[in-house]
């Protein structure tokens, strides 16, 4: 007898060990291995400070991914000539550039800005207001309205003339079929609303819109974003606006953004 408790009890002590239970005869469960590290994304090297040469002059660069995208190719064909920055973040809508602008300017003297908003403005939300929808989607709208977009550009224009720096607006680039919770030819509508804008202010247009159009297969199918090869080919354009502005002289006296 005691003998079969001596094995009952070994065979019972094998079972825990093997993670087997009585409720299941099938593969032993591992557990998760408590508090395992998470793996972090590497942050952004687009969005990281620079160090300036104090030879040359300061550029910055404001916008969304598609921004983000093309400013380290922008920096690199610029090197010699100007220290590229950028925001650090994506510049979103107009309501955040309203926000944030102050805060992305600083107290620091700039030269060239080249700036843009439009891809969030236009992008349908559901009704909480930021939540990415189906433009067809009840109670769905677009993120800014046409109206509220020209209104708001035109306060940020205003408030970036203040910093003295010579200033590009980049046209919003296009909005393909099928781009997700966006309506195809939307920047039209925006970009024109723009461009009364920029007349009004008398601040030059780098039309971004036109130069991808004139080259296929540089944006993604269906997508607003563009490849690493797309977002070179926009960034050569990019670059040789700001070079024309740079050449053209850069500001001496510039004021502090209020």
């Amino acid at each position: 007898m005691k003998s079969k408790l001596t094995l009952s009890l070994i065979l019972l002590l094998f079972a825990q060990g093997s993670g087997i239970t009585q409720e299941s005869s099938g593969p032993a469960k591992t557990k998760p291995i408590a508090n395992a590290a998470k793996k972090k994304a590497s942050p952004n090297p687009a969005l990281a400070k620079i160090q300036d040469n104090p030879k040359l002059p300061r550029v910055l660069l404001i916008g969304d991914s598609i921004s983000i995208g093309y400013t380290l190719p922008v920096r690199e064909l610029l090197k010699d000539e100007a220290n590229v920055h950028r925001i650090p973040t994506n510049g979103g809508p107009t309501t955040n550039g309203l926000k944030n602008l102050d805060a992305w300017i600083g107290d620091s003297k700039w030269d060239v800005i080249h700036f843009n908003w439009g891809l969030h403005d236009l992008k349908y939300v559901a009704t909480d207001g930021t939540t990415l929808a189906d433009p067809t989607a009840t109670g769905s709208h677009p993120q800014v309205t046409l109206d509220d977009y020209e209104k708001n550009l035109r306060e940020l224009v205003v408030r970036l003339k203040k910093t003295g720096a010579k200033l590009i607006w980049c046209a919003t680039t296009p909005v393909p079929k099928g781009s997700n919770g966006r309506i195809e030819g939307d920047e039209q509508k925006y970009n024109e609303a723009a461009s009364r804008v920029m007349s009004d202010l008398g601040v030059e247009t780098n039309n971004l819109n036109a130069y991808s159009k004139a080259s296929e297969g540089v944006q993604l199918p269906a997508n607003v974003h563009y490849s690493p090869e797309g977002s070179k080919y926009l960034a050569k354009q990019v670059a040789s606006e700001i070079r024309k502005r740079l050449e053209s002289g850069v500001s001496t006296n510039p004021t502090k953004a209020k």
